[in-house]
């Protein structure tokens, strides 16, 4: 993944990967140690599990660092493709964080509604600790919301942040109830409906990190609108052996035989062929490297399938 923002981007929504991660990872570690040092004086266990995600995120954002400076690096004849592969594992590493993050907020909010005890929960500072969290995540969020388009590395952090907002959100709303009737259950609750909310979208991370992996088409891409493409340009009479993966988010790869009448490899129209494709799948499909290889249409391939 090219590390550079798009032409529509400008100010600091428009800066790299790696400083939006980086000024991400600055506004959650503060967040996080107010979190934390308001739970302890407020006996909030919502606040407590809102801190204990903003230090996995903290720790998830340094991993997101490092795979996109890694992914930054140029290929080489071992890595012929590069090191773009690094933002999918550091991915992968941020929804296995999150699975384990939301099981463990789940059991404690369960032990903690099913059994409150003696619970004293300072419901003032609760709700103003909670109401700065709202703003520091929402504030990130804005931040990563147009590099995590481009980027599966940064979804991974903007996912992690999308859930401290709304972690935070639960912990205003279970704060207000504090503070307005004195049940201290609502602090369970929210502890609860922060891992709900956490879970599905930690699947959905992973569900497309396997999918690049398994070296899947990427979502949106139809194999058979790109054939039948293909197939329209002249002088091409048959196409087989159509590939489509990609290496990250937004990094497609295309590779495809393609059988080209006699008459078109005679007269010297194979290489305008080659461009024209090229340029079809890089304007229409996104595809920005593909590799055709241009057979005679009395080649045989032997090993051919579609």
């Amino acid at each position: 993944m090219h590390d550079h923002a798009s032409a529509s981007e400008s100010g600091i929504r428009g800066a790299s990967n790696r400083r939006l991660l980086a000024i991400s990872l600055a506004i959650t570690s503060v967040v996080m140690v107010v979190q934390v040092v308001g739970a302890a004086l407020s006996g909030s266990l919502a606040l407590l599990a809102d801190a204990a995600h903003m230090f996995t995120d903290a720790v998830a954002l340094v991993i997101a660092l490092v795979a996109t400076s890694v992914a930054a690096r140029p290929a080489n004849d071992r890595r012929t493709f590069g090191y773009q592969r690094a933002e999918v594992f550091g991915a992968l590493a941020n929804g296995a964080i999150l699975l384990v993050l939301s099981a463990w907020i789940a059991v404690e909010g369960v032990q903690r509604l099913l059994d409150p005890g003696e619970v004293e929960l300072a419901g003032g500072l609760m709700l103003a600790v909670a109401v700065a969290g709202l703003i520091a995540n929402a504030i990130a969020m804005w931040l990563l919301s147009s590099a995590q388009r481009r980027s599966i590395n940064v979804r991974g952090a903007y996912l992690e942040v999308l859930g401290d907002l709304i972690g935070s959100a639960m912990v205003i709303v279970a704060a207000i109830v504090i503070v307005t009737t004195g049940w201290v259950q609502a602090d369970a609750i929210a502890s609860l409906v922060i891992a709900a909310m956490i879970i599905p979208r930690a699947i959905g991370l992973l569900r497309e990190v396997v999918s690049v992996l398994a070296e899947s088409a990427p979502a949106g891409t139809h194999v058979r609108d790109i054939r039948d493409h293909i197939l329209s340009t002249p002088g091409v009479v048959d196409v087989h052996d159509v590939h489509v993966w990609q290496l990250t988010r937004g990094a497609p790869v295309f590779s495809a035989h393609v059988v080209v009448d006699d008459a078109a490899m005679r007269d010297g129209r194979a290489s305008g062929i080659l461009s024209t494709l090229q340029s079809c799948l890089s304007e229409h499909f996104d595809v920005e490297h593909s590799t055709f290889q241009l057979e005679p249409a009395g080649h045989v391939e032997h090993d051919a399938h579609a």
